[in-house]
């Protein structure tokens, strides 16, 4: 996510950003970048101090095949030579990537996520954590938090908060209760626990006095056999996708573009406007108000849950669309979810890779057949004041 800042900050920062660029304007000759991430890059440096690439071997990623890729932080990405504890490979010299900026969860065959830097932040600050039952269908957890990018650690907040928010809803047990309205109930109260939890592990991972405290969005969502149920923080958001019907955003963003949606502002207008990513609600030591809203639905057909950051979503905002996307994709990967959502990811980024992203699946049943999901219940939070989510542009909210 964006950086966020107060109003005061915003203010100061747009001011310095117009004296930024009145300078550059004044600079001759073209600004650098890395070839392989796009980071700004001072002449005669030798590598690419985001993303380790070594800056004298732009061959690689102008022929549009990328070079091997560790997962696990010990294979360089630029030549698959090995890396040596110094973080340098051993071979080439190229600064070895962060597993942070790359990771993969796949609890069980039917669920898994992708988390992915993008190409225009030095750092991933969004983060997913997953559980699920061995059996298809049967219960998975999918929780993501984006961190903002103004906040100090955001990082290492957002990571933390979605592993908090994970281990509380592994362990609720809804099925427990008698009926479907207790079961109901008994999930959206997990999901708020889960949110205090997220809350609390962001609040410890803020350094005492910050000017800038840790901060990210939240979402989660909880499949239980036929029902699934979504609670949320901020911008980042749950679909339901399913193989034939109506495909549902179950998410409203806290943000100030969901304001100007529901005041009539067409969604690609509120979404692509100046303060496009200006979030109401968030975790962290300064959040107003962390509660989740939450929402249940019953699912009658096959489909997917998915769970994603901004980083997918600004690129295919409408369900209707992120559906039609999920279904071409398909087409290339099939239906295992880690290359699927990896292949999304890789989608976002080809888009431009503006921000953070990130892609949560959980496939629910096999047989494709026409049906249409509606939304049972949803809770609805107190207002909340707002909070910068993107570079100012002299537009200051208050």
């Amino acid at each position: 996510m964006d950086a966020a800042m107060t109003t005061a900050d915003a203010a100061s920062a747009a001011s310095a950003g117009g004296a930024a660029a009145s300078v550059e304007e004044r600079m001759p000759g073209p600004a650098l970048s890395c070839p392989a991430c796009s980071s700004p890059v001072a002449a005669g440096e030798r590598f690419c101090e985001a993303c380790g690439a070594d800056l004298g071997l732009p061959a690689a990623s102008a022929a549009g095949t990328p070079p091997p890729v560790g997962t696990d932080g010990t294979t360089c990405r630029e030549c698959g030579g090995e890396v040596a504890d110094d973080g340098y490979c051993t071979q080439c010299g190229a600064r070895a990537a962060s597993p942070r900026n790359h990771f993969t969860e796949q609890p069980a065959p039917w669920v898994a996520a992708v988390c992915d830097r993008g190409i225009r932040h030095t750092r991933n600050e969004d983060a997913v954590a997953l559980d699920a039952d061995p059996e298809p269908g049967s219960r998975a957890v999918l929780v993501v938090c984006d961190g903002v990018s103004s906040s100090t650690d955001s990082d290492v907040a957002s990571l933390a908060a979605a592993r908090a928010a994970r281990d509380v809803l592994a362990v609720s047990d809804p099925q427990a209760m008698g009926t479907a309205a207790t079961r109901r109930a008994a999930s959206a109260r997990a999901l708020v626990v889960a949110a205090d939890a997220a809350n609390e592990a962001v609040i410890a991972h803020t350094t005492a006095g910050s000017a800038s405290p840790a901060s990210c969005t939240f979402v989660a969502a909880v499949l239980d056999g036929p029902l699934l149920v979504v609670g949320w923080v901020g911008d980042s958001r749950a679909y339901w996708l399913p193989d034939a019907g109506e495909p549902l955003l179950l998410t409203t963003d806290d943000s100030f573009a969901a304001e100007q949606i529901a005041d009539g502002v067409r969604r690609a207008d509120a979404e692509s406007g100046p303060q496009a990513h200006a979030i109401t609600r968030w975790l962290g030591s300064d959040a107003p108000d962390h509660t989740p809203r939450t929402l249940s639905l019953d699912l009658a057909v096959p489909g997917w849950v998915m769970a994603c950051s901004d980083g997918l979503w600004n690129y295919c905002s409408e369900a209707s669309d992120m559906a039609a996307l999920l279904t071409r994709t398909r087409g290339t990967t099939g239906d295992d979810p880690l290359p699927l959502a990896g292949a999304l990811v890789d989608w976002a980024n080809a888009q431009g890779g503006q921000d953070n992203i990130t892609v949560a699946l959980a496939r629910v049943g096999t047989d494709p057949r026409a049906a249409t999901a509606q939304p049972v219940a949803a809770t609805a939070p107190e207002p909340a004041a707002y909070r910068e989510e993107a570079e100012p542009d002299g537009h200051v909210l208050s």
